[in-house]
């Protein structure tokens, strides 16, 4: 009976999504009960929904993501980076199925290089984490990066929210991987997580500023068969280590952490999740956490208005138009591209 009763209201609820499109707060009220109700088909539509760039789509995106909000603030949120091959989503299976263990839900958000044809996921992240794919208390979810920067999609933050409401309230966000431009993904998470692999030419690039200097956790990955590659591994943490200590100390007050492992022995996985998940204590206690967090926010006002302004722009009903003009005059214009585009933008003011 209850499960009847249950089936009967999530029938309601879809119905009244799919007739009261014109109406944004009653149908966000509607996907935010299918939501908490544990609904991963409705979790994975609402996702779609949001990351969608169909102007129809935007009041319900929008007022689903404020409902969403009311009640978030809650869940702690992990980036993972690293180079290429160094075994990102091997790290995230172990470390999901070990916070799992612990009582947790968790939520994966891959993000994936982009087809430059289809604008869809290269990689299909989902079937490389196939074991934490068929847990009940986990939920992958592989979205392309398209045409951000930074490691992530345009939407990931607004992603986390809705796992948030669904119930996840550990979210583990896997970048691109493509090298030292993966800083954004530090501004939406509380430990930003960088994996790396003995030799690979990763000592010349760990003395580079950029992505080392925003790591809270460095962790040499893939130090397995055999004392050769172990030695390798710990050679290559001692160049990361000293490429630190020539760096400013890290705004949130804590240096990071650092260690040597591999993400398929299970027992130093869930070693690594006490430190992180004791620095976060730390970090929650001392109120660096909250600090971080509000910091976060006042950063993403500069991409979200960057975001806002280039979309309504482009809703501009005269802009297709003269963005074709632009385009075609710009082989034989003498006006520099900058003074073009201002001059295209002040036509549509």
């Amino acid at each position: 009976m209850a499960n009847e009763l249950e089936n009967e209201a999530r029938n309601r609820a879809l119905a009244r999504i799919r007739e009261a499109r014109s109406k944004p707060r009653e149908e966000a009220q509607d996907w935010l009960t299918l939501l908490k109700s544990g609904d991963r088909p409705a979790l994975a539509r609402a996702i779609s929904l949001v990351e969608s760039q169909k102007p129809q789509d935007r009041p319900i995106a929008e007022a689903l993501l404020a409902a969403a909000s009311a009640s978030s603030g809650q869940a702690l949120r992990y980036g993972v980076t690293g180079v290429p091959g160094a075994g990102k989503s091997t790290w995230i299976e172990a470390a999901g199925m070990a916070l799992i263990d612990r009582g947790h839900s968790v939520a994966v958000l891959a993000v994936d290089p982009s087809s430059s044809r289809t604008g869809g996921s290269l990689l299909g992240d989902k079937t490389r984490m196939s074991e934490l794919s068929q847990q009940a208390r986990a939920f992958v979810r592989p979205s392309p990066s398209g045409h951000t920067l930074g490691g992530v999609a345009a939407a990931t933050a607004e992603v986390a929210i809705l796992c948030e409401a669904a119930g996840f309230d550990r979210i583990l966000i896997e970048t691109v991987g493509v090298g030292q431009s993966e800083t954004e993904v530090r501004r939406m998470t509380d430990l930003f997580l960088l994996l790396l692999i003995p030799g690979g030419g990763d000592g010349v690039q760990g003395i580079k500023r950029g992505i080392l200097e925003w790591a809270d956790a460095v962790w040499v990955n893939k130090a397995d068969g055999g004392a050769e590659r172990m030695e390798a591994a710990h050679a290559a943490l001692s160049v990361y280590k000293g490429a630190l200590s020539l760096l400013a100390p890290p705004a949130d007050g804590a240096p990071p952490l650092f260690g040597v492992g591999s993400a398929l022995d299970r027992s130093q996985i869930a070693t690594l999740l006490d430190q992180l998940e004791g620095r976060l204590s730390e970090a929650k206690l001392s109120g660096h956490l909250q600090a971080r967090r509000d910091r976060q926010r006042r950063d993403a006002l500069d991409s979200l208005l960057a975001r806002e302004a280039l979309r309504q722009v482009r809703q501009h009903p005269d802009f297709e138009a003269a963005w074709k003009r632009l385009q075609a005059d710009l082989p034989h214009s003498q006006i520099l591209p900058v003074q073009q585009v201002r001059k295209l933008l002040d036509d549509l003011d």
